[in-house]
């Protein structure tokens, strides 16, 4: 696992507070070096958070998202914010990498949702019976074994290559329901345990294929919980059918008092 550079650069700049062969033009010197970039799809975008940058377009990025959260409190010199609502592995390499470089010190990303078919399970759950819902989860985490490693092996060895000294955190995804919780309609509890597997089982793919590329792998699971669906203090939408990209995303609370805490504990 490689050490974070903030991680690192604060503790540098909280000695040399106290060292007087460390002058304070050095330390700003320092801090002025770091350099940020946000990658992924639509949970590091922001989608749900609302108050969406009009000139993002379709990718929907907000200053309520966490990356930009982040950036606001630490001020980092440079901060190039690419995720992209709907990003694949694919979309991530065609078109969000070209901020990275050899000074590029901290990375962030979530990705591989889209790929493993997220908006369409959430779809086939919402609309058709408990039996294809679960037969459509399985569906996708048999995708998740035989096709998503490989596919998150080329976006995270084209992040190490372009930018080979980051700190590259990636970060997981919510389990969405809490089951026996408030909700008296919508989804069968099988069919939230099965999306809840799922995410779960999404989560340890990415999280081993980020270990074996030296990143660290956030959880955001503890996080959200007591903030599911169904908790009665929900920090995700549930199904919307005025604005159906948003559903099954976080809210700008989840994004604050979620992704936020955990994104800045790893970073």
């Amino acid at each position: 696992m490689r050490l974070s550079r903030f991680a690192a650069l604060s503790s540098s700049l909280l000695l040399a507070a106290g060292a007087a062969l460390f002058g304070a033009g050095q330390a700003a010197a320092a801090q002025a070096d770091f350099g940020y970039v946000a990658l992924g799809d639509s949970y590091s975008s922001g989608v749900g958070a609302g108050n969406y940058d009009s000139g993002s377009g379709n990718c929907k990025r907000t200053t309520r998202a966490y990356p930009a959260l982040w950036a606001a409190a630490h001020s980092p010199q440079t901060f190039s914010f690419t995720a992209c609502s709907g990003a694949r592995t694919g979309d991530v390499l065609a078109n969000q990498l070209a901020p990275l470089n050899s000074g590029t010190d901290l990375v962030s990303i979530t990705v591989g949702g889209n790929d493993a078919g997220f908006s369409d399970v959430m779809t086939t759950c919402v609309l058709q019976s408990e039996s294809t819902c679960v037969s459509r989860v399985n569906q996708a985490k048999a995708y998740v074994d035989s096709t998503l490693p490989g596919q998150l092996d080329q976006v995270y060895n084209a992040i190490d290559s372009r930018s080979p000294g980051a700190h590259v955190v990636v970060l997981g995804y919510p389990r969405f329901y809490k089951l026996n919780g408030t909700c008296t309609t919508g989804l069968t509890e099988g069919e939230r345990a099965a999306i809840n597997g799922a995410a779960d089982y999404l989560n340890t793919a990415i999280a081993k294929r980020a270990a074996n590329h030296g990143f660290t792998f956030a959880s955001v699971a503890g996080a959200f919980t007591g903030h599911e669906i169904c908790s009665g203090s929900a920090w995700l939408h549930s199904v919307n059918w005025l604005n159906i990209g948003e559903s099954y995303h976080p809210t700008a609370a989840g994004q604050s008092g979620g992704y936020l805490p955990v994104f800045t504990n790893a970073a």
